[in-house]
């Protein structure tokens, strides 16, 4: 039999009915729970039987007893009725606002840790129940998804429609298919080693000072965008990773010098394994976050995320909470 032909007998009533009479424990009793005459269900677990090549019953019992291979059916059947159980609350769940998925492109810069309290907050959210689902509550059908970008990356997932909700950009995208916050300020350190050569030189670094060392950078992820370099100077040797945790473990080691959050080198500061110095410069990064427009008010999963980021102790977490 081919898979479709297996696919038209393994049928929700044919779950149904294989669960009723191993519970009942016999045709005649799964046949009054069914509303159905025994023969019905006689013939029917016959055709079920020869479509997939298999007994389902031991006709030699007194009970209706499942062979092998009719438990397994009964396991994976209850799984199955389950999950279409669940399918079905979930749409209806969706037609009341809520979105299937939603994509959030999370600059590498974004403290983790208050991150994490944000998206705890959002599962455990209670949800009235919709009429005949068995639980009294269930939190949001919504599945979240998280992308890490770097610079213009963040941009670029949001407006080329890969996110629906950027948190971390650095400034206003090209175009007007997004709206955009301010989230604040965050500071940042030009850092090193203490053994690095930069760690005893007085006064604050110049420009020239820094080209001499070897520069830690973490790659800009945008693919369509113009990527973005930033404090590198023309011909410096420069060693690029992938993350801002892979940064400031390769400055740690000496491997480099650069800028990091200051959040995020607070503690090795305090505890003399990184030094910061005075540089030619000062930098403080203004970051947003925005979300595509698209003529519709937001669903409601993006709707709670645009909430919490209007406190302002959810942006200043999220821009400072970077150790737990």
């Amino acid at each position: 039999m081919h898979i479709a032909d297996k696919r038209s007998v393994l049928t929700p009533d044919a779950l149904a009915m294989v669960d009723a009479i191993a519970r009942t424990g016999s045709f005649a009793g799964a046949a009054r729970e069914l509303g159905k005459v025994p023969s019905a269900l006689t013939y029917a677990v016959r055709h079920l039987e020869e479509a997939l090549d298999v007994l389902l019953f031991d006709r030699s019992a007194r009970h209706a007893q499942l062979t092998a291979a009719g438990h397994e059916l009964l396991v994976e059947g209850r799984r199955l009725l389950m999950e279409i159980d669940a399918v079905a609350n979930r749409v209806k769940r969706i037609a009341t606002g809520w979105e299937a998925e939603l994509t959030i492109a999370v600059d590498d810069a974004v403290a983790r840790p208050a991150l994490y309290d944000l998206i705890a907050a959002f599962q455990q959210q209670r949800i009235e129940p919709l009429s005949g689902t068995p639980h009294a509550h269930k939190g949001p059908p919504t599945r979240l998804r998280f992308r890490t970008e770097v610079m213009s990356g963040t941009w670029e997932a949001l407006v080329s429609g890969q996110a629906d909700l950027a948190i971390g950009t650095s400034s206003q995208p090209p175009g007007s298919s997004v709206a955009c916050e301010v989230m604040g300020e965050q500071a940042w350190l030009f850092v090193v080693a203490p053994a690095h050569p930069l760690a005893s030189v007085e006064g604050p670094l110049s420009a020239a000072q820094i080209a001499e060392h070897r520069i830690v950078t973490v790659a800009d992820t945008a693919r369509q965008l113009a990527p973005l370099t930033v404090g590198v100077v023309p011909g410096q040797d420069v060693l690029t990773l992938s993350s801002l945790s892979a940064k400031l473990q390769a400055q740690l080691r000496g491997l480099g010098c650069g800028w990091l959050p200051e959040p995020m080198v607070r503690e090795a500061l305090a505890r003399g394994l990184l030094v910061a110095k005075d540089t030619f410069d000062t930098r403080r990064i203004t970051l947003h976050y925005a979300w595509r427009v698209t003529g519709a008010p937001p669903a409601r999963a993006l709707s709670w995320w645009l909430q919490q980021l209007k406190s302002e102790a959810t942006r200043r977490a999220l821009l400072e909470q970077h150790l737990t």
